[in-house]
C-alpha cells in the first residue's frame, strides 16, 4: 500500500518522521491506528528489510519486558516495538515506558496505540512531553468527516470523483471507515476515469431486492433459497460480484463483533462497535442460531468466494453460491 495511503486522514505533528524514535497514535478508529503502525512499519523496513517487528497487546507488555525488547543487540538490528491500548498497561509497566522515554534505544522505534481519554492519560502526556511524534486518529462520528475520508482515499491513490459520488457512497455502506477504504479501493480499480454517482449507485445501490446486501442479509439470516433467488437475480441485473462477497464479508463480520461484545443498550454498542443503532437491532435478530464456530466457517467461505470472484476460480457465480450456501448452513449451526 502506498504510503500516502497509509498515512491518508491521520492528523501528524510537524516533525513527522515515521521513524522518530516514539511514535504516539491517539484515538479510537481502527483504521487510523493500524495505518499508523503500517507507515512506521513500511518506512523502518525500507530502511532496513530485516526489521524485527514486535507487536504486542497492553497485557503483553509486562514489567521488565520493554527493557528486554530494546537492550542493545549483538548485530544491532532494527526494531520496531508496538504496544497497543497503552492505555491499559498496569503502573509498573508505565513506570518502564516513561523511563524509556527519557533515553530511548537507537534503531528501535516504539509506537503507542493509547485511546486518548483519561485512563492513562499520564502516560499521554509524558510521551508528548519527550517530544514524541503523534498521529491523531479519532473516531469519525459526523457524516462531514466520512465524507472528507472518503474524498482523501481518492486522493491517495491519485483518482478523482464527483462530490456527490462521495456522499452516495458514505449514504450507501455507512460509518465503518475499514468498508469504506475498500469500496474506494475496489472503485479505483475497476472503473477508469472520474468516478461518478451513477459508477457508486450501480456497484452498491440498484434495485433494492437485487442488492448485494439483500443477499448477505438472507443468508446470515439462514434462508439459503431466499439467498440464492437474490444472488441470481443481483447478478442479472448487472451488480458486481466482488459488491455481493464485501456485502457477505460485512454481514458476517457484523454477527461476529456483535456476538463477541458486552450486552447494551443499542446506541452504546453502536459507540463501541462502529454501527448504527438501527443496524445493531437488525443483527442482533440475524444472529440467533449462530456459534462462534459458524462465524469461523463463514469468514472462511467468504474469503473462498473472495478468491473466485477476483480470479482464483472458473466461475464467480458458483464461487458465490457455495458461500451462500455455508453461510447460511453455518447460521442455523445452532439450532442443528
Amino acid at each position: 500500500m502506498a504510503r500516502g495511503m497509509l498515512g491518508a486522514m491521520a492528523k501528524k505533528t510537524a516533525h513527522d518522521d515515521p521513524l522518530a524514535p516514539v511514535t504516539l497514535a491517539v484515538g479510537q478508529e481502527d483504521l487510523l491506528l493500524d495505518r499508523a503502525v503500517q507507515e512506521v512499519v513500511a518506512a523502518a523496513r525500507a530502511a532496513d528489510a530485516d526489521t524485527d517487528v514486535r507487536d504486542l497487546t497492553s497485557d503483553q507488555l509486562q514489567p521488565g519486558t520493554l527493557a528486554e525488547l530494546t537492550s542493545p543487540s549483538l548485530f544491532a538490528e532494527r526494531k520496531v516495538v508496538v504496544v497497543r491500548n497503552a492505555q491499559d498497561l498496569s503502573a509498573d509497566t508505565i513506570k518502564d515506558v516513561k523511563s524509556y522515554l527519557g533515553a530511548p534505544a537507537e534503531e528501535i522505534t516504539l509506537v503507542l496505540l493509547h485511546a486518548g481519554g483519561a485512563k492513562g492519560k499520564g502516560l499521554l502526556d509524558a510521551a508528548r512531553k519527550a517530544g514524541a511524534r503523534e498521529v491523531a486518529c479519532p473516531k469519525m462520528t459526523k457524516p462531514a468527516d466520512r465524507l472528507a475520508f472518503v474524498r482523501g482515499e481518492f486522493r491517495a491513490l491519485g483518482r478523482s470523483a464527483t462530490s456527490e459520488a462521495g456522499q452516495a457512497l458514505v449514504d450507501s455502506i455507512g460509518s465503518d471507515l475499514r468498508e469504506l477504504a475498500s469500496a474506494v479501493s475496489q472503485l479505483t480499480a475497476d472503473v477508469e476515469g472520474t468516478i461518478d454517482e451513477a459508477v457508486v449507485g450501480r456497484y452498491y445501490t440498484g434495485r433494492a431486492e437485487a442488492s448485494s446486501f439483500t443477499v448477505a442479509d438472507r443468508a446470515v439470516e439462514g434462508r439459503a433459497a431466499e439467498a440464492l433467488e437474490a444472488l441470481r437475480w443481483s447478478l442479472s441485473t448487472g451488480v458486481a460480484p466482488v459488491m455481493i462477497t464485501s456485502a457477505l464479508a460485512q454481514g458476517v463480520r457484523a454477527i461476529g463483533k456483535l456476538s463477541s461484545a458486552r450486552g447494551g443498550r443499542p446506541a452504546d454498542l453502536a459507540r463501541e462497535l462502529g454501527m448504527s443503532p438501527w443496524k445493531i437491532d437488525r443483527v442482533r435478530q440475524q444472529m440467533r442460531g449462530w456459534t462462534p464456530d459458524g462465524v469461523a466457517v463463514a469468514l472462511r467461505a467468504v474469503a473462498e468466494a473472495d478468491a473466485g470472484v477476483k480470479g482464483g476460480g472458473d466461475d464467480p457465480e458458483y464461487a458465490l453460491e457455495k458461500a451462500v450456501v455455508a453461510i447460511a448452513g453455518a447460521a442455523r449451526s445452532r439450532r442443528g
